[in-house]
């Protein structure tokens, strides 16, 4: 089971009591105050971790409390504090607070984590409480409740290539076949109903690719889950978009192309900015060739052709993945480096005095130059 959002209520341990507690011996029958602090409560901390794919273990427990801590004892014994809980997430992980709808956390790498409920402190035990004037304090202090918040953890897919495309495309078949993945195929739409992610490995270079479930018109309205599609892809570094070279529905492949385009613009037009290849896919079909002429021909641009069922343009079209992710992560050329200053000019550039050669340059303002 895939789960890409839940909603869960944290709450942080609460504090220890502070301790009344006097000390009795058998030569100090009335010693002083010697009551102990409570401890500290735990808190709740969300951690990004490797190796989690989704959130589906955080599914079956809506209620998260950390342990309280102890209360304070008698001869100056402090309660011990309780300790945090850590919820693992995976990376990619949006932490935010329901009832007020602000962003607490973006858990990209792993490791990342954030407090979201902090344990409440300890009270103090009567030793705090005494002074010159009141030797045996009865006053000790109640550990504070911790926090507790209503927190929505939002999953966000992080992959270096995302396939998009109309449903029943061929973008589970092509990560099936350029990977380890097994997505499920069948010949009918929304096949895909959750992301999948697949290592792929190329011209020794590894990458991640997320096969995302196919869009409809009206999906940066929600329409066929839009929203819950739409955000996977905004992680990503490059996207493939497929288009069916002859659809099934005697669609226009020119017409899908756009309706794509538009809904990524109207969802985010910075993610309509991305980096995009546009492969032609089913090109065992037949009449394909000429609808993956006439996309060329529309859009000025070119458009390989891919079969995942024969491996038709695979290969080649791994290597124009490679080469857009190295062009994407190469480091801007450095500006040229300015010319360092001379030593004898002390940074400043030379300056023409006017005057024939071997003649001393003398500052008005100093004065005539002595003997």
């Amino acid at each position: 089971m895939f789960v890409d959002r839940v909603n869960i209520f944290v709450c942080g341990g609460a504090g220890g009591d502070g301790c009344m507690s006097f000390r009795r011996e058998k030569y100090a029958p009335r010693g002083g105050p010697n009551g102990g602090d409570g401890g500290h409560g735990g808190h709740v901390v969300i951690q990004a971790v490797e190796g989690l794919t989704n959130l589906a273990h955080l599914s079956h427990q809506r209620h998260w409390r950390a342990e309280r801590g102890q209360h304070g004892q008698g001869s100056d014994c402090f309660g011990h504090g309780g300790d945090d809980l850590v919820i693992q997430v995976p990376p990619g992980t949006l932490v935010r607070d329901r009832d007020r709808g602000f962003l607490l956390r973006d858990l990209k790498a792993p490791g990342d984590r954030v407090i979201v409920a902090r344990g409440g402190r300890g009270g103090h035990g009567n030793t705090h409480f005494k002074s010159s004037t009141n030797r045996a304090p009865r006053q000790v202090e109640r550990g504070l409740p911790g926090e507790e918040r209503w927190v929505v953890l939002e999953l966000k897919v992080i992959a270096d290539v995302g396939l998009i495309g109309l449903p029943n495309a061929g973008k589970s078949t092509l990560l099936s076949r350029i990977s380890r993945a097994h997505p499920e195929i069948a010949d009918y739409p929304f096949t895909t109903k959750y992301p999948n992610l697949g290592t792929v490995i190329a011209e020794d270079h590894n990458f991640v690719v997320a096969d995302i479930p196919g869009l409809i018109e009206g999906a940066h309205e929600g329409h066929g889950l839009g929203h819950e599609f739409l955000r996977h892809v905004e992680r990503t570094h490059l996207l493939v978009h497929l288009v069916e070279a002859v659809p099934i529905d005697e669609s226009d492949p020119l017409h899908n192309y756009r309706t794509i385009r538009n809904e990524l613009a109207q969802y985010s037009p910075k993610l309509a900015e991305r980096p995009e290849l546009l492969v032609a896919t089913k090109m065992d079909v037949t009449g394909a060739e000429e609808a993956r002429t006439r996309l060329e021909t529309e859009l000025g641009r070119e458009v390989p052709g891919i079969s995942a069922v024969t491996g038709r343009g695979i290969p080649q079209l791994l290597h124009r993945i490679v080469s857009a992710l190295e062009e994407l992560r190469r480091p801007e050329e450095d500006p040229p480096a300015r010319p360092r200053p001379s030593a004898t000019t002390g940074g400043a550039e030379p300056q023409e005095s006017g005057l024939p050669p071997g003649v001393p340059v003398t500052d008005p303002a100093a004065g005539v130059q002595g003997s």
